[in-house]
């Protein structure tokens, strides 16, 4: 499983990127019943050498999606986040994707990462994640699942609607309790990679034609409020520019932090689709 790994600091991004450290990337999965359309941005703060944040391979992830972020500094956090994103598509990808699979996979990436560490030093490294995966054929269901601060958020195609938060942190604060000397309440209390988590979050979700699905990092979430997401999301230009220009808007608020923004479309059907399909798609919702 390749990954789209994060540029070097010194390497610029494609679509016209406005953060010279920021990469992006664009690209759609079709199926008999429809598209799925999906755009992700990532950008190396200042405080680390290279990009701590990790996700999926567009190209090669269908409908699922993992991001994940790298937690305490150095090479470890780096080389948590991306055996975390490729352990789970190793895991999930061509089985049926659920709850108790998901939470499988994570307690075993983090066995997996927690000895793939210690063979190459005793410092600890770990990864808060967020995944977001069709739960059906027709990518009318998703599961999402996360652990620590990554985030999803909801939009959907009705502009009366407001932008929806998926996720609820798992920081000390969320979670009630006292964090470590080191910490503040607002660091994530679950991760992967070195223990620290029982088992993944997972939800549920109707995603309908024309509804987006925002899965970011910490140094956008903190930074960005949902107005403005909301705004950037409703515009005009591709989701890859849409991802950049979230970027772009944490950093002018002055995110410094490694910052990662990608983001799905459930399309609408490539071709009329057959009226027995439709019979399905409806007994299915009448069976919610």
């Amino acid at each position: 499983m390749s990954l789209i790994t994060p540029l070097e600091p010194s390497t610029g991004g494609a679509h016209g990127a406005t953060d010279a450290l920021m990469e992006s990337h664009q690209s759609v999965h079709t199926t008999l019943f429809g598209r799925i359309e999906s755009a992700v941005a990532s950008s190396c703060g200042s405080v680390h050498s290279v990009n701590e944040d990790s996700h999926s391979a567009l190209d090669e992830s269908g409908t699922m999606f993992v991001l994940a972020d790298g937690v305490g500094g150095g090479a470890m956090a780096a080389l948590a986040s991306r055996y975390l994103v490729a352990h789970l598509h190793a895991q999930l990808n061509g089985h049926r994707i659920g709850a108790a699979g998901i939470r499988e996979a994570v307690m075993s990436a983090d066995r997996a990462i927690t000895k793939r560490i210690a063979e190459v030093t005793d410092r600890a490294g770990a990864a808060t994640m967020a995944l977001c995966a069709s739960a059906n054929v027709f990518a009318s269901k998703w599961v999402v699942a996360w652990v620590g601060d990554c985030r999803v958020y909801q939009l959907a195609a009705d502009r009366d609607q407001p932008l929806h938060g998926l996720t609820l942190d798992d920081t000390f604060e969320h979670l009630n309790e006292t964090p470590p000397p080191s910490s503040s309440r607002d660091d994530p209390a679950r991760m992967v990679g070195n223990g620290a988590v029982s088992q993944a979050n997972v939800v549920f979700t109707h995603v309908g034609h024309g509804d987006l699905l925002l899965m970011c990092s910490d140094g956008v979430h903190k930074f960005v409020d949902t107005k403005d997401l909301t705004c950037l999301l409703r515009g005009q230009a591709s989701l890859a520019r849409r991802c950049e220009d979230i970027i772009a808007l944490a950093r002018a608020n002055g995110s410094i932090d490694d910052a990662t923004a990608l983001v799905v479309l459930r399309d609408g059907m490539v071709v009329q689709r057959p009226l027995w399909i439709d019979r399905l798609v409806n007994h299915e919702r009448t069976r919610r």
